[in-house]
């Protein structure tokens, strides 16, 4: 099985322990999934994250009604957690979420380690754009949230 990496990073005007409990709160990732993705946490509130715990969502991928089930797998506040595909579209997705002080600001970084059914041809043309647009929102929305510079 082959897989692609993917890692992005944004400055967040805002201090670490202020920045980390944002991530903390599963319902956030609604607010930073793109509007076209028609994202939805299906799990029922509060949610205690947690290393093992679950959480299901909902999102239309391409017009096609997905479900999706991921674990947090690592829980290590406030520097960092990874979350990992149970179910869903991939045939892997392990999501590392790195929080790094820097000075006033706090360094978000995204890694992402993916395989996708139907190979290096389907990646590159279909999901890696797809990811980049996805990851550029997500970018621009934590900036317009913590209130960073474009």
């Amino acid at each position: 099985m082959r897989t692609y990496r993917l890692q992005s990073s944004v400055i967040l005007p805002a201090k670490l322990e202020d920045v980390f409990p944002f991530f903390a709160e599963a319902r956030n990732l609604e607010l930073l999934t793109p509007p076209w993705l028609k994202f939805e946490v299906l799990t029922p509130s509060p949610i205690q994250m947690l290393r093992g715990a679950t959480i299901d969502y909902r999102l239309k991928l391409r017009g096609v009604p997905l479900r999706w089930q991921s674990e947090i797998t690592c829980w290590e506040p406030p520097s960092r957690f990874v979350d990992e595909q149970r179910r869903g579209p991939y045939r892997l997705w392990k999501h590392e979420h790195l929080f790094t002080a820097d000075g006033p600001n706090t360094i978000a970084e995204d890694r992402v380690e993916y395989s996708v059914p139907g190979g290096s041809l389907v990646e590159r043309f279909l999901v890696r754009p797809d990811l980049e647009r996805v990851f550029a929102y997500r970018r621009a929305k934590l900036a317009e949230i913590f209130g960073a510079e474009a």
